[in-house]
């Protein structure tokens, strides 16, 4: 095969597995996401910068471990916990995994209440449609076409990189803070590092890249395109997360505005978009939280129904798949119920989820790490030890953080 044939094949493999990736990465991006990174910019300025450079590398590494485990055993995360560690541990995972997933489609809808409400919507008309609209889309099969309809929503927030631009920061400041850790000794900033590395390695991406690859039929053959797929995947959706956070710290710190609001959290689109931010801002986080509502209670009720051997599927009837279908329904029902609920903030909801998020990662990552270094698993596939080293010391780290976080609320109190 000739050079530039060896090239163009190579090109079409990487088109072929492309998805998975790029998808659960971006997945980040989302309501709570996005509310976090804005949240974080405008209480912190440039200071928790350098944590969105660390976690990159910490969500390469976590990513490619389920995508690879995905490829060599051809199984998803659940059927692997169940098989290894039985239904006890299956239990305990699924509980976090339901805990955590079940507080992040809530916040999918404070999302959606949010954005329609800067359009002069009520969530008590909004919420009730898209919570419907969100079922029939998947149980009607058209979610391919939703998705592509969403992701166009979601664009709108190609216009961070030009806000942040547009605001004149101080770019030897931000270059700094990019490079050199800055830590508080409050509980305060710690709370906001946690929600921060809860929303960017979120334990239900693991299991929807995992099934993604498997459903795809990627296999260790094509992994290396897999794999770029991962980084890639990675890189840009960090890219996006780090301009929300830089735009909001250049646009609202200095005035001292914390977001407590969609329309505050809208502002540092100002500088792109004028009078026009708030709009630019609702479209851009209703198509994030309306694909994230689609998707997300249907991939947590494929992981739980695969974890315990339960039939599932969207064309299944109920008495088919009454597990998997009351599963699915019940988080759409819970998830639009509590945002209705008088007197709740949005952006409040958005940020507990995700801090939630942060709290349960490291039980995820340890059935992970457990699993993707075995070797009647993975064979040679196993983890090396810079992959082990990084995954591990994020366990600690996040759990001592949780510790420490702990005992000053304890010493608060006393």
């Amino acid at each position: 095969m000739s050079k530039p044939h060896r090239r163009s094949h190579r090109l079409w493999l990487y088109l072929a597995v492309m998805g998975p990736g790029i998808i659960a990465a971006s997945a980040g991006n989302d309501a709570g996401g996005i509310a976090t990174y804005s949240s974080a910019g405008a209480a912190f300025g440039n200071s928790m910068l350098w944590l969105i450079l660390v976690l990159m590398f910490i969500l390469i590494v976590v990513q490619e471990m389920a995508a690879r485990m995905g490829a060599v055993t051809h199984r998803g995360l659940s059927d692997l916990i169940r098989e290894t560690f039985g239904v006890r541990w299956t239990t305990f995972a699924m509980l976090v995994l339901l805990v955590a997933n079940g507080n992040i489609v809530v916040a999918e809808f404070a999302g959606i209440a949010a954005s329609t409400e800067l359009l002069g919507i009520s969530r008590y008309i909004s919420v009730p449609i898209m919570a419907a609209i969100a079922w029939l889309i998947v149980v009607k099969g058209s979610y391919v076409v939703a998705e592509r309809i969403f992701l166009l929503f979601s664009a709108a927030f190609l216009a961070y990189p030009i806000a942040a631009y547009l605001a004149h920061p101080d770019w030897g400041e931000v270059l700094h803070a990019t490079i050199v850790p800055r830590i508080q000794g409050n509980t305060a900033f710690l709370v906001m590092a946690i929600t921060v590395v809860g929303t960017t390695v979120s334990p239900y991406m693991q299991f929807f890249l995992q099934s993604s690859v498997v459903d795809k039929g990627i296999g260790v053959e094509e992994y290396r395109y897999e794999r770029a797929d991962v980084v890639s995947g990675v890189i840009f959706s960090i890219l996006i997360a780090f301009f929300i956070m830089l735009s909001t710290a250049a646009t609202l710190y200095p005035r001292g505005i914390t977001v407590d609001t969609a329309a505050q959290a809208a502002q540092a689109l100002v500088p792109f978009a004028g009078p026009y931010a708030e709009v630019l801002f609702a479209v851009g986080l209703f198509g994030a939280s309306m694909l994230a509502a689609s998707v997300l209670p249907l991939s947590t009720a494929y992981a739980v129904s695969e974890a315990f051997g339960w039939e599932r599927g969207v064309t299944r009837s109920f008495g088919e798949a009454k597990e998997f279908t009351a599963l699915y329904t019940g988080l759409i029902v819970i998830g639009a119920l509590v945002v209705l609920v008088p007197g709740l903030s949005l952006i409040g909801i958005m940020l507990t989820s995700q801090f939630l998020n942060g709290i349960l990662l490291p039980v995820i990552l340890v059935f992970m790490l457990l699993l993707v270094n075995r070797r009647s698993l993975m064979g040679r596939y196993v983890n090396g030890p810079i992959y082990n080293l990084i995954a591990w010391a994020t366990v600690v780290l996040v759990t001592l953080a949780i510790g420490v976080l702990l005992v000053m609320q304890i010493i608060s109190m006393l």
